[in-house]
C-alpha cells in the first residue's frame, strides 16, 4: 500500500520541507557518485583495450579500493556508450592430413595444473596484413595461462613452432618431464620438432582427430587475440602486425589482462603472488 508524503511526515514528525531536502541531497550524492564512477569506469575500460565487461571492471575497481555492483557498472557503461569489442569467427590453419607420427592425447583436457612448467599447450594462427599472411605460434603455461613462448613468420614452417618452444625453454627452463600438448599439425609431428622434444626431455601430447576442445586453452587465447586486438586493426605491413601482437602479448595479456581462471589476476601477477606465498 502506498502512503502519501504528508501522512508519512506526520507519523514520523518530520516536516515536508526537511523530507524533500533529504531526498534532494540523496539524489545529488547519487549523481555525484555516478559522475565519479563514469570517469573511473571509462578510464579502466579504455586502458584495457575496450574489452572488459562488468565482471572484470568490477574487479578492476575493487583493486583500486572502489566497490560497486555490476548492475551499476552496466548502467553507467550504457549511459557512457561503452561497448565491448565484438567477436568474430576465425579458422584453423594447421594441416593434420599427413603420414607423420601422431602422439596420444596425454593431457586429456586436464587444463588446471598446480605448478608452473608442468604442462604447456601450443598452436598456430594467422594474421592478415597488406603484405600477406603473418603466422603466429604460441606456447602457453597451463598453470597461469601465461604466454611463455611465441614466434612470428611469413611462412608456416616447422621453424615457426620450434622457435616458439625454444623461447619458452630458454625463458622458463622447465625440468624434464614437461608435457607439451598441441593439435596434430604437421609442424608439431615433424622430425625436427620431435627431435627438439627428445633433446629436452619433453613428453608430447596431441589432440584427438578433429577435436578442437582438446586444445581449448590455445583456442581461447587466439579467440581473445583476434577479438581484442587483430580484428580491430588494419595492418599495412607484417612489421606493424608484429609490433601490435608483441604489445598485446607481453604488455597487455601477460601483465595486465585479468584472467578468470587466475581469480582475476594477470598471469604474471598470479605467478608472482603464488611464488611469494
Amino acid at each position: 500500500m502506498d502512503y502519501s508524503v504528508a501522512l508519512l511526515c506526520s507519523v514520523l514528525s518530520v516536516s515536508r520541507s526537511a523530507y524533500y531536502a533529504w531526498t534532494k541531497a540523496i539524489e545529488s550524492h547519487k549523481a555525484k557518485r555516478d559522475k565519479e564512477l563514469k570517469t573511473v569506469i571509462t578510464a579502466a575500460f579504455t586502458q584495457n583495450r575496450a574489452v572488459y565487461g562488468t565482471r572484470r571492471l568490477k574487479n578492476v575497481l575493487e583493486k583500486q579500493g572502489d566497490s560497486t555492483s555490476r548492475r551499476r557498472i552496466g548502467r553507467i557503461m550504457q549511459e557512457a556508450q561503452l561497448v565491448c569489442k565484438t567477436k568474430r569467427r576465425f579458422k584453423a590453419t594447421t594441416n593434420s592430413k599427413h603420414n607423420l607420427p601422431i602422439a596420444s592425447n596425454q593431457l586429456a583436457r586436464q587444463f588446471n595444473v598446480n605448478q608452473p612448467n608442468q604442462a604447456y599447450v601450443g598452436d598456430i594462427t594467422y594474421i592478415p596484413t597488406g603484405e600477406g599472411w603473418l603466422y603466429l605460434a604460441v606456447v602457453i603455461d597451463l598453470y597461469s595461462r601465461q604466454v611463455v613462448g611465441w614466434s612470428m613468420a611469413e611462412r608456416m614452417k616447422t621453424k615457426l613452432v620450434n622457435d616458439a618452444l625454444i623461447m619458452a625453454i630458454w625463458k622458463r627452463k622447465p625440468k624434464k618431464g614437461l608435457l607439451w600438448h598441441t593439435d596434430r599439425g604437421s609442424q608439431y609431428a615433424s622430425d625436427s620438432h620431435r627431435k627438439l622434444l627428445k633433446q629436452h626431455g619433453i613428453q608430447q601430447s596431441m589432440s584427438r582427430k578433429g577435436n578442437c576442445w582438446d586444445n581449448a586453452v590455445s583456442e581461447s587465447f587466439f579467440h581473445s587475440l583476434k577479438t581484442e586486438c587483430v580484428n580491430h586493426e588494419n595492418y599495412a605491413t607484417r612489421e606493424a602486425a608484429k609490433k601490435s601482437i608483441f604489445d598485446y602479448i607481453e604488455v597487455f595479456y601477460n601483465r595486465q589482462r585479468l584472467h578468470s581462471s587466475n581469480g582475476y589476476l594477470s598471469p604474471v601477477e598470479f605467478e608472482s603472488q603464488h611464488k611469494a606465498a
